[in-house]
């Protein structure tokens, strides 16, 4: 049933151009070959309707393809079946039908320009992303220039090409009026991101380069200062880092839990440990988070041993109960029982493993894409700043 009422969803355009199509041969009565019934009407646009009406869709998508070659000057219905194609993941059905159009030598500018856009777009769904891209940068200074550029920008976020994306979201954000200033830092902390990986010896200097355009392009998002932290904690400037991070601790504190681990090593490295895991705590206060909580237990151990910190762990989980804090918890206490009390405790550890590797993930606020680790952009959609810096049972609990 479900496939039923999709299948009349994507056909609705088609049955008004093929309202169109009818009401234009009962006026023309045009000669296209093809015995016609009903005052001048192809007998495959009979053939097509009756099929729709029996739920045998590829049985009148041929039937209309008969139409289109009998009258091959139907454009309206060219485009029609091109989309209806593409809907249903035909791409190279779709592709052969507007490239058809495309290379017809009697439309008008207006018609081929939106015969290259619907091609761009086929393209576009079926991979061929270089194709695409062609299609629409021979589209600029067209009607259709807006939304080409608004594919090309994607396009070139998928192959991962920033300058481009840079450049395009410039474009739009100059000449459109539209806000692009956050996509802009986010690709500009992807260039610093890529900097940082590589092995060049100005790497360290390019990376802060990239994070200065990007805090210039969105200086309210806390992805510049946390990069900017990680640059310096990368150079040995424990100091700088700090700094960065300071900034993320008083405008996004919720942020500050994705570097919690290098914001202690880096007080520790300036012999301000204890400075370290008080401001951390503090926050952990008012945004409680399982990663600031592992990174704590972790350096309360080091600094007071064990015993102490798992007394901080149950305490700091009274104040935000938590199950993927409670297996932490059971793995710190497991490391202090002797043999025979330490069984049970890892019995209990492994009720509770699975329900919170469930509770783990990060998940997409748009598409709902749950992954292990934090991602800026989802994997999923493709979309910007959708995943929160907490994890789902995080969230779950609000």
């Amino acid at each position: 049933m479900l496939e039923f009422e999709t299948w009349w969803l994507l056909a609705i355009p088609l049955f008004f151009v093929l309202g169109w199509f009818a009401a234009r041969y009962e006026a023309a009565l045009g000669s296209s070959g093809g015995r016609r019934d009903g005052g001048g009407l192809p007998d495959a646009y009979f053939r097509g309707l009756n099929f729709l009406l029996n739920e045998q869709s590829d049985k009148a998508v041929d039937a209309f393809i008969d139409v289109v070659r009998l009258d091959p000057e139907t454009v309206d219905l060219h485009f029609a079946l091109g989309n209806l194609f593409r809907r249903r993941g035909e791409s190279d059905r779709a592709i052969r039908v507007h490239l058809n159009l495309v290379e017809r030598g009697d439309l008008d500018a207006s018609q081929r320009e939106h015969a290259l856009f619907e091609l761009g777009q086929d393209y576009l769904k079926a991979g061929l992303l270089d194709r695409a891209e062609d299609a629409f940068n021979r589209l600029e200074g067209t009607r259709y220039g807006a939304p080409a550029q608004h594919h090309r920008l994607e396009i070139a976020q998928m192959v991962r090409d920033w300058p481009l994306a840079i450049e395009l979201a410039e474009g739009l954000q100059r000449d459109r009026g539209e806000n692009r200033a956050r996509d802009i830092a986010h690709f500009h902390c992807e260039l610093a991101v890529r900097a940082l990986a590589s092995d060049a010896g100005s790497r360290f200097e390019q990376a802060r380069r990239e994070l200065y355009l990007a805090a210039q392009a969105d200086p309210a998002h806390p992805r510049p200062r946390l990069l900017r932290g990680e640059v310096a904690a990368a150079e040995g400037d424990h100091a700088a880092a700090i700094e960065a991070w300071r900034g993320v601790e008083r405008d996004s504190p919720e942020w500050l839990a994705l570097v919690a681990p290098g914001w202690l090593a880096a007080f520790a490295a300036l012999g301000r440990r204890d400075e370290g895991i008080e401001a951390l705590e503090s926050v952990h206060r008012e945004h409680p988070s399982i990663d600031a909580f592992t990174a704590l237990a972790a350096a309360r151990a080091e600094r007071d041993g064990g015993a102490a910190a798992v007394a901080w762990a149950e305490q700091a989980l009274q104040a935000a109960p938590s199950l993927l804090g409670l297996e932490k918890l059971l793995a710190m206490k497991a490391e202090l029982r002797r043999d025979g009390e330490q069984a049970e405790v890892e019995l209990a550890q492994r009720l509770i493993q699975a329900q919170a590797r469930r509770l783990s993930r990060y998940v997409c606020g748009h598409c709902g894409f749950k992954a292990r680790q934090f991602y800026w952009q989802c994997p999923g959609c493709n979309r910007w700043d959708t995943y929160a810096p907490r994890r789902s049972e995080e969230l779950e609990r609000g």
